[in-house]
């Protein structure tokens, strides 16, 4: 009888520390997580360059969200976001190669226009969940040639949910 009332008490014990243990967790199961450039304080970081744009994360959570864009390039970029269902390579364009941002089938959400190489610019939005796509939409003459940057590739595919 003692044998069993000993491991009782140790079951209880280690029951007890379980709960404890869970109880400590801040976060609910269904709960999103955290997302951003490494904290939860709804910041993305994205990096631009020569011919990409890269944010540090595929998704965020819904709600305030702060765009840390840094050119690494070697050329001024621009950081715009659009809200759209549509594959990043399929946007609308203009006849210069440009995304047609008034086009059918995205919605402009914002920009940071010249970010000069080198440099860290910052966009606060306020995002719903769904699909979006960040491009870069400058186009200029490049030994006497239109160059768009969306059509060398840079856009990216981004979550928020």
């Amino acid at each position: 009888m003692r044998r069993s009332a000993r491991w009782f008490g140790v079951t209880i014990v280690a029951l007890c520390t379980v709960l404890g243990l869970a109880a400590c967790g801040d976060k609910a199961d269904d709960e999103p997580p955290a997302s951003g450039g490494g904290s939860d304080t709804g910041t993305v970081d994205v990096t631009v360059q020569e011919w990409a744009t890269v944010p540090a994360v595929a998704t965020t959570a819904s709600g305030d969200i702060t765009f840390s864009v840094t050119n690494e390039g070697e050329e001024t970029h621009e950081f715009v976001v659009f809200r759209t269902d549509l594959d990043p390579t399929a946007l609308p364009t203009a006849d210069d190669g440009s995304v047609d941002e008034a086009g059918e089938g995205i919605e402009a959400v914002d920009e940071i226009e010249d970010i000069e190489a080198g440099t860290t610019r910052e966009l606060a939005v306020t995002l719903e969940a769904g699909n979006y796509v960040f491009i870069c939409n400058v186009v200029e003459k490049d030994a006497g040639e239109l160059e768009s940057h969306y059509q060398k590739g840079m856009r990216t595919a981004f979550e928020v949910i």
